[in-house]
């Protein structure tokens, strides 16, 4: 699976697991583009994509220089689109918020509006910008978990399993339910560093009730899978999909920060609004 996402997205260009230097003048050209083609190919779901979504970052370490020279400090929040054919390397996003730090802009509307064109420009998609000033960083709050905690199972696991699709189940027996499924223990691995990500993964269903000791372990199972944020969470939404025959599904994943950024995927199957921008105590 690495192997074919080096060669078809061209990871060994990519700045990821190498020594960067501290960029000191604004360089657009510091994104790196990764295209979502390559880990769609492999979920063989046909023509059309089962899911609809956005991919939710947050940057803590956005700043630039005022009018006068004086350092602005801020909080970007960015939504990229499911669809757009690149999503953006993170280590190269930082490079190029860091580009930033020497560049002079005139207010932080005109940050919002550079970022926005530069990331719309990597992923050729439109990408939403929200630049947050220190005045409303109030506005942010921590978020509730609310569902069943699928971590309260006691089971026997066996740390070293990969993922297996066919362990996913429900009762096709039983009624329809609704329900909210969550697990604060899913763990994957950057498929270029090897390095751990960890993340809260929330499953919204309707449908046959999902068997949960057999979800648990698989989303344990994810702790030696390399593959992007983004790509673990389509995948998981994938085979859930595929196993469980679930009328509507939900996956989202709140991974914590790694060099002053989170990533947050979000996949559904139908219409419903995407969630709100809140962190997680581990973020």
């Amino acid at each position: 699976m690495t192997d074919q996402l080096v060669q078809t997205g061209h990871l060994s260009a990519a700045p990821l697991g190498k020594t960067s230097a501290n960029p000191d003048k604004y360089s657009p050209e510091l994104l790196f583009p990764i295209p979502r083609s390559a880990h769609r190919a492999l979920l063989q779901y046909g023509n059309t994509l089962p899911f609809m979504g956005v991919d939710i970052w947050n940057a803590y370490e956005l700043s630039w220089l005022g009018p006068k020279g004086k350092p602005e400090v801020a909080i970007a929040q960015i939504e990229i689109p499911f669809d757009s054919p690149f999503m953006i390397e993170s280590k190269s996003l930082k490079l190029y918020l860091n580009s930033l730090n020497y560049e002079r802009f005139f207010s932080p509307e005109e940050v919002q509006s550079r970022i926005s064109q530069d990331l719309s420009a990597c992923c050729q998609s439109k990408v939403s910008i929200t630049v947050l000033n220190p005045g409303e960083w109030s506005k942010l709050s921590f978020d509730q978990t609310e569902g069943t905690l699928l971590d309260r199972l006691d089971l026997q696991i066996d740390p070293q399993d990969l993922p297996n699709p066919n362990w996913l189940s429900s009762d096709s027996s039983s009624a329809p339910i609704e329900e909210t499924l969550f697990s604060n223990l899913l763990r994957s691995n950057c498929p270029v560093t090897g390095q751990p990500d960890w993340a809260s993964i929330f499953i919204s269903y309707t449908g046959p009730a999902i068997n949960q000791e057999n979800l648990l372990r698989y989303i344990v199972s994810y702790r030696n899978h390399q593959e992007f944020h983004e790509h673990c969470v389509e995948k998981i939404f994938c085979d859930i999909k595929a196993n469980c025959k679930t009328v509507k599904l939900t996956v989202y994943a709140r991974y914590t920060r790694r060099g002053g950024l989170d990533i947050n995927p979000f996949r559904t199957d139908f219409n419903t609004p995407w969630p709100k921008n809140k962190r997680l105590a581990r973020q």
